[in-house]
């Protein structure tokens, strides 16, 4: 009797689509994929979601339901000379059987752009049906030319719920007689933070102990002792990295503070570093702020000042001050409105001239050619306001930019500059 030495996600591995646990969004009951194998529509496809989702077993039960021959390659370790290794068999077995050939590429995104186009030419004339899987995002690390041939299907991570019911079907097949004490498994569903191949490799190791050191019980103390400190998705550059500074960004605009103060500890629990998201929250004092509070951009700065200062964890409190305190500030984006229109006027207007009265006279030739003739100083007029004055280029209809929004210091602003404009706002 030969030992089956495979790890036991591998030796669990679902043999029809009703093992599949999770991708219910694309699996169950008149959805896409589901309806596409019923159908034997076989098509080219992008597999994208983080590890542990069943990304490969997908593709070989795609192959196994629609009789096509698997064929299993990576990116990390293949080449162009093993693509056209496995188009020329799929070519004969196209000729000799009609069977169709199912080319699943893992890590796919780790091929170049000219290994990606290897790829094109029998996309087109079907000698294979493509498969990538990835847990990048395809709009950034696939060529659009792959992507315009494959559809992309984005895999979820398992919840609590799936992983369980995959956990409890584990110990069913492996170990039937083995008893779980209550809380364990929940353990397990923490530390695997839905990936089902970690959770089946933690258990497997769970399983092991048991038989070893419980008499064949899976106590909480061992789940403990396996489980170990529960590791957060958080890739530091790629999407998930992205997706959360995201999420703490509309957070703190939304003003929510209790959110904004989960997506930083998140981030900062993952790895993030502490600079990257103060580089964010001075970005969004100015932004999402602006002038409606400026104490915020002062706050933010002060926060960054005080992490230089302390460091790690100590100096992580003055950057979740600083996120509570813009979560709570009045908003206004109107400065950012305001600079990106004026940068599209100083962009697309070409090289204006600045108006005679506005230009520095240092010497003699310039005010003999009229540079500062005509200009009125306006701490000598009334108010400090000099009414009527044009400072826009000649030729340049003169703009109102600036909008102040009706939230904090700018309704004061807002009143000053409609007195200033001559009722315009």
């Amino acid at each position: 009797m030969t030992l089956d030495v495979r790890p036991l996600a591998d030796r669990l591995r679902p043999q029809s689509l009703d093992e599949v646990v999770g991708q219910d969004h694309l699996l169950g009951l008149d959805k896409p994929l589901r309806r596409m194998l019923e159908g034997w529509h076989l098509h080219s496809m992008i597999l994208w979601g983080p590890p542990g989702t069943g990304k490969t077993t997908l593709a070989r039960l795609i192959a196994l339901k629609c009789d096509a021959e698997f064929v299993a390659l990576s990116a990390v370790m293949a080449g162009v000379k093993d693509i056209r290794m496995a188009v020329e068999q799929a070519q004969l077995l196209l000729k000799q059987s009609g069977r169709r050939t199912l080319l699943f590429l893992d890590e796919v995104h780790r091929f170049n752009k000219s290994q990606q186009d290897a790829f094109l030419p029998w996309l087109e004339d079907g000698t294979i049906v493509f498969i990538g899987a990835t847990t990048e995002n395809p709009s950034f690390e696939l060529n659009n030319a792959l992507l315009s041939r494959a559809r992309v299907y984005a895999l979820r991570p398992l919840n609590e719920a799936q992983l369980l019911q995959l956990l409890h079907r584990a110990i069913r097949i492996e170990a039937p007689s083995c008893e779980v004490q209550s809380g364990a498994l929940e353990l397990l569903c923490t530390a695997a933070d839905g990936d089902g191949r970690r959770a089946l490799n933690i258990l497997e190791s769970m399983l092991q102990l048991a038989q070893t050191e419980s008499g064949g019980v899976l106590t909480l103390a061992i789940a403990e002792q396996m489980a170990g400190s529960p590791l957060r998705r958080f890739d530091r550059k790629g999407d998930v990295f992205y997706d959360q500074i995201s999420a703490l960004h509309k957070s703190i605009r939304g003003s929510d503070p209790d959110a904004a103060l989960y997506w930083l500890c998140r981030m900062l629990d993952g790895g993030c570093d502490p600079r990257y998201i103060i580089r964010r929250i001075l970005r969004m004092a100015s932004e999402d702020i602006g002038n409606a509070d400026p104490r915020a951009l002062t706050l933010a700065l002060e926060a960054s000042e005080v992490y230089e200062r302390l460091g790690s964890p100590e100096g992580e409190l003055a950057i979740a001050q600083a996120v509570v305190f813009l979560s709570c500030a009045a908003k206004s984006n109107a400065v950012y409105i305001a600079f990106n229109e004026a940068m599209n006027d100083a962009k697309s207007m070409g090289s204006l001239e600045v108006p005679k009265h506005l230009r520095n006279a240092p010497t003699r030739l310039m005010k003999q050619l009229g540079h500062g003739e005509g200009y009125r100083y306006a701490h000598n007029e009334l108010d400090g306001h000099v009414r009527g004055e044009n400072y826009f280029p000649e030729g340049m209809r003169t703009k109102a930019y600036y909008r102040p929004v009706s939230r904090g210091l700018e309704i004061k602003i807002a009143e000053i500059l409609t007195k200033l404009r001559g009722g315009q706002t």
